[in-house]
């Protein structure tokens, strides 16, 4: 029996004891960046899941093993609070897990605080002065956890009356959503001011409307028999290209848009994501297996156009 796993293809043998688990290509180091990620923000529940996974794997290199178990051993002692194993064999609810390390933020972001009181200027300092990195999205989220009212001041005028990174922007209404600010907001996005109301400013994924999920579903089943590998990074694409585009009248399009429209987007992420990995275009075929007719193909080919700047433009910032 097969089963998949993002990138991976996990082979059940007949003994339930244990899975062969095999990476498809070009998945790990896309993990690896998803681990430095996570620790790098403090997610380290999140962290000790997908090391606990990647030690399953079959195939890679013995110092990919070593490191990854040297890892896991660390985080198990140093957040036990975190662990899967924790408390016995109950593993702590999703809840849980996010309030203890909530608490931790706040303990450490108030002790910095205690130690310096500039930290929370020069944490706004890097935020709006540096360019878009893990850095910036860290001091981010350390943001979330100062209280006083002149952090929402300062980063509202910011976003308002400076020329931002789309996801930098996006990131930026997530912190001031977590400090509990209110309001609308007029970003500036591309040629046009976007109203976008603090409160509404979606978390996680899953706090998108379901019109942004149903695109991924879409992609999930022809990637599944067409290229396997193509939805893990059709995940990722999707979800910066949504946080970039949030608020827009484009975002507004899609949530407004009946199935046909729904479709040509999810064909439009599965021919750049594929384009991206084999180097070829193929769109008769794309545009064949999402049903995009002729008269709907000037749209395809604008939702196609849309996500190649996004991603022609992240890359031109790194």
């Amino acid at each position: 029996m097969v089963r998949r796993k993002g990138g991976a293809l996990i082979n059940h043998s007949n003994s339930p004891a244990k899975e062969n688990i095999v990476l498809f290509p070009k998945t790990l180091d896309y993990y690896q960046i998803q681990l430095t990620v996570m620790l790098e923000s403090e997610r380290y529940g999140e962290a000790m899941e997908l090391l606990r996974f990647l030690l399953q794997c079959q195939g890679q290199d013995e110092r990919h093993y070593q490191e990854w178990q040297s890892l896991l051993d660390w985080l198990e002692a140093a957040f036990p609070y975190a662990s899967r194993d924790a408390e016995g064999d109950r593993e702590p609810s999703g809840s849980e897990q996010d309030l203890k390390e909530e608490d931790m933020a706040r303990i450490l972001a108030k002790s910095k605080l205690e130690e310096d009181a500039d930290y929370p200027d020069k944490l706004l300092k890097k935020v709006m002065n540096e360019p878009l990195s893990e850095s910036t999205i860290l001091a981010l989220e350390q943001l979330s956890y100062l209280e006083g009212g002149q952090v929402d001041e300062a980063l509202i005028g910011w976003l308002e009356q400076a020329a931002v990174h789309p996801l930098l922007q996006f990131r930026t209404l997530q912190t001031l959503r977590r400090r509990g600010a209110q309001g609308t907001i007029g970003l500036k996005r591309g040629g046009e001011v976007a109203d976008v109301e603090i409160e509404k400013v979606p978390l996680t994924n899953e706090e998108f409307p379901p019109q942004v999920g149903q695109v991924l579903e879409r992609v999930a089943e022809q990637a599944e028999v067409h290229e396997p590998t193509l939805y893990y990074f059709a995940q990722e694409l999707w979800g910066q290209f949504m946080m970039s585009v949030y608020g827009s009248a484009e975002y507004r399009k899609l949530l407004e848009g009946e199935d046909e429209q729904l479709d040509i987007w999810a064909g439009a992420l599965h021919q750049m994501v594929s384009e991206s990995l084999n180097g070829t275009r193929q769109e008769e075929e794309t545009r064949a297996m999402y049903g995009i007719t002729g008269s709907m193909r000037f749209q395809f080919e604008g939702a196609y156009r849309s996500l190649k700047g996004f991603v022609k433009s992240s890359l031109l910032d790194k």
